[in-house]
């Protein structure tokens, strides 16, 4: 049986997109993006926390996020998830990684807003309303998840907005 194996997250930078290059010359970067998520316990009380995920992007695609992407920028990455490992330089054992090889890298939010850069490759739409539990199992409207794209209210801005420097860990 052939698996399945597809990654959809929207979050901030973490930190500004690395770009090298293979022997080969292929572009690559790689980048960590948060993402928020909340629930409420047992006694109601809202508990958050968030997830720390690295992304690899390829060819192109990681020049461009190189050139136009900065720390704190919203992004909208689907991908598929990659594990390995690799041997720590002080002999102290195996180390394992898991990072998503994004297929798509989708710019939320303006540049204007987030770095004052150009907007190559933005979609431009301002935010982003990711899906919920009830929207699995139903069709993806013209607006997609959650009502689609809006520039008023959703993830980006909502959380974009409360965001400095100091709070992003890379």
């Amino acid at each position: 049986m052939r698996g399945f194996n597809r990654a959809i997250i929207a979050g901030n930078l973490t930190r500004d997109p690395e770009v090298r290059y293979t022997v080969n010359k292929k572009a690559y970067a790689r980048f960590g993006v948060a993402v928020n998520n909340s629930w409420k316990n047992a006694n109601g009380e809202l508990q958050e926390y968030t997830d720390y995920i690295n992304v690899v992007v390829w060819g192109a695609q990681a020049e461009n996020c190189g050139k136009y992407l900065k720390k704190g920028r919203p992004v909208l990455i689907e991908g598929r998830i990659r594990t390995g490992s690799y041997d720590a330089k002080d002999g102290s054992g195996k180390r394992y990684t898991t990072e998503i090889y994004a297929d798509s890298v989708i710019f939320l939010g303006s540049a204007q807003e987030n770095s004052g850069g150009g907007n190559f490759g933005s979609n431009d739409f301002g935010s982003f309303n990711p899906p919920t539990a009830e929207d699995f199992g139903n069709p993806i409207g013209e607006g997609g998840f959650g009502g689609g794209m809006s520039s008023t209210s959703g993830f980006a801005n909502d959380h974009n907005d409360n965001m400095s420097e100091d709070d992003i860990p890379f």
